[in-house]
């Protein structure tokens, strides 16, 4: 996909969302809330969901909580019993009159938002188009426990929706393959995005019976998970962290140049991406990026510049061999040591991430200094071992990445 294609999906995306937004804002503001008490306890819990909001979520339902209430809201048909006369209009203008006052603190941070308000305006408008005129016109009475089972079902369109406008925002902005972004958005899904439908359901089927006293009650558990997967990505933060810091044993021994793996896990994860590897695949890739000159420390004198690429292949072999030891001592992924001891290995012999690891590390060695012509001589002399050192598609990956991301020197940043 050409450059201008991606730019104009995301403006598409956002000019839809926004006519959308607007549209119903107007109508509402013109005709006022139907059901004033409603819409504001909804409001307010979407507004707080959004407050509370996940910024480290890396694409994912940042706001869960916001997201099940809004979802909810969309899909209420009574409430204590009485039939709701808010439409798909009001809905998503309540939606993301909450959203944004719940947004605010973010705004003042200077995260981003446009592409979050965007996804939940469009998933939410999606919900309440499938369900309100339907339900207005009566076609969903009598149907009993059928009904539960049609929400899950308009529930399960949505997400689906969710995760495949998450994957062409994403898309357009990064430039990442469309289709493996795709797939990590439909596995996450099934997380996350599986208990914000069920508690969706659940809340707009308990208010229908109990009224707006369903809200906290239910809400509650989401909210809960929330600050448990919190807690959970702190500690892999920590986690990578950590072995960042020991990555950088080889920099403070005096064995590699400062910043060198670092560069190359940045590098090999752009290149792994490109290659539509997995968020799993992606995690292992750079931890092994991080880690693959530790068996450095085994040498008595330091290799100049920890150019390894230029040592003997059974040199290159032991090394290997020794920093996967250190790395399965660690208590790391043994995926990671198992790619770190076969970084020397014969190339078509090697995972996919060794593959990459091994590519990285040697652009970055031969480009490291080489004046401004340094990177593309360093890609030509990769290109030239492909026929056996280094792997065709990978050569080709890091070439395309280095063009998109203008990555001129491996120094850069």
């Amino acid at each position: 996909m050409s450059a201008p294609r991606p730019r104009l999906l995301l403006a598409l995306v956002h000019v839809c969302a926004a006519l959308l937004a607007a549209v119903c804002l107007v109508s509402t503001l013109s005709s006022g809330l139907e059901e004033r008490g409603t819409a504001i306890a909804f409001g307010v819990l979407i507004a707080l969901g959004e407050l509370t909001r996940w910024t480290g979520a890396e694409g994912r339902e940042a706001a869960p909580l916001g997201a099940a209430a809004a979802l909810s809201y969309a899909l209420l048909g009574e409430m204590g019993g009485e039939p709701t006369r808010h439409g798909v209009v009001q809905v998503v203008a309540v939606v993301l009159a909450a959203s944004l006052l719940g947004s605010v603190r973010h705004i003042a941070r200077g995260g981003p938002l446009l592409d979050h308000l965007a996804r939940r305006v469009l998933t939410v408008g999606f919900a309440a188009v499938c369900f309100q005129p339907l339900y207005n016109q009566g076609t969903f009475r009598g149907w009993g426990t059928a009904y539960a089972l049609l929400l899950l079902a308009i529930l399960a369109l949505t997400s689906l929706c969710g995760a495949l406008l998450t994957a062409v925002l994403a898309h357009s902005r990064t430039r990442w393959p469309f289709g493996p972004l795709l797939r990590d958005e439909l596995r996450a899904t099934l997380g996350i995005g599986s208990a914000v439908c069920a508690t969706g359901a659940v809340m707009a089927l308990a208010v229908a019976v109990v009224g707006l006293w369903a809200l906290p009650v239910f809400s509650l558990p989401l909210l809960l998970t929330q600050m448990s997967l919190r807690r959970y990505a702190a500690v892999r933060a920590t986690y990578r962290q950590t072995i960042a810091s020991l990555a950088r044993a080889t920099e403070i021994a005096g064995y590699t140049p400062a910043g060198h793996a670092r560069r190359v896990a940045a590098l090999s994860r752009e290149v792994g991406r490109d290659l539509g590897l997995s968020e799993a695949e992606l995690t292992v890739l750079e931890y092994a990026a991080l880690m693959h000159d530790i068996g450095q420390l085994s040498l008595v004198d330091p290799v100049p510049a920890g150019a390894t690429a230029v040592l003997p292949v059974e040199e290159q072999r032991r090394i290997a061999l020794l920093g996967g030891a250190v790395v399965r001592q660690t208590g790391v992924n043994p995926q990671v040591a198992t790619v770190v001891e076969r970084l020397a290995d014969p190339c078509p012999e090697q995972p996919v991430a060794a593959r990459i690891v091994r590519a990285v590390n040697a652009y970055e060695e031969k480009a490291r200094g080489a004046g401004p012509g340094g990177p593309l001589k360093a890609l030509e002399e990769l290109r030239l071992g492909t026929a056996g050192d280094y792997a065709p598609e990978v050569v080709g990956s890091l070439a395309r990445v280095l063009a998109r991301d203008c990555l001129t020197s491996p120094v850069a940043g």
